[in-house]
């Protein structure tokens, strides 16, 4: 199947929107890790990333 050039130039803004959100989302985990580990209470940076985490840290703000 041939690809024509919309269907070509679509593709590509596909790929770098997703390259963006990807690299977003890495940059996110690693200022998490940053600011939680080294910046915070200097507890196991990896510990921010668990579920577990998340549901402590939501349970503090509010109130549950």
């Amino acid at each position: 199947m041939k690809m024509n050039k919309e269907a070509k130039y679509v593709l590509r803004r596909f790929v770098l929107v997703m390259l963006v959100l990807l690299l977003g989302a890495l940059a996110l985990a690693i200022g998490l890790m940053i600011g939680y580990g080294i910046l915070g209470k200097g507890e196991d940076p990896w510990a921010i990333l668990a579920p577990a985490k998340w549901q402590e840290l939501i349970a503090k703000f509010t109130g549950k």
